[in-house]
């Protein structure tokens, strides 16, 4: 590890936090369902452009932490973008809050959507290519 890299993640981090924040301000201020649509909407967007940008770059997910686009870009910008950690506080939000079969709707609809989202980032990337 460089001290060139540690300034690539930090630097893409903030921008990618930054990022989620706005956004995340942008949906709350619209939307006042009980789903954290908010949070939904971010990590499958991120899920779906590092699926496209690890294809383009040919990244292994061994080694995805070497070059400057790697480590600003997918560690660093999408890595502060997405949330695993604000998706689980939802969640448990949703859960003690008497919504226990939404939360577990919420945890699952993330999981699968995600998934779908980062393969189709994937194979348009592969079209593309």
């Amino acid at each position: 590890m460089r001290p060139l890299d540690v300034l690539w993640v930090g630097l893409g981090g903030g921008a990618g936090s930054l990022l989620r924040w706005w956004i995340g301000r942008l949906v709350g201020e619209r939307y006042h369902g009980a789903f954290p649509l908010g949070t939904f909407l971010i990590n499958v967007s991120g899920a779906f452009v590092i699926g496209y940008l690890s294809v383009l770059f040919s990244v292994d997910w061994r080694d995805r932490f070497g070059t400057i686009l790697n480590a600003g870009v997918l560690t660093g910008i999408l890595g502060g973008y997405t949330t695993f950690s604000s998706m689980q506080l939802d969640a448990a939000k949703l859960s003690g809050g008497g919504r226990p079969g939404l939360a577990a709707g919420y945890l699952l609809a993330s999981t699968a959507v995600g998934l779908v989202a980062a393969a189709l980032g994937a194979a348009l990337a592969r079209l593309q290519a």
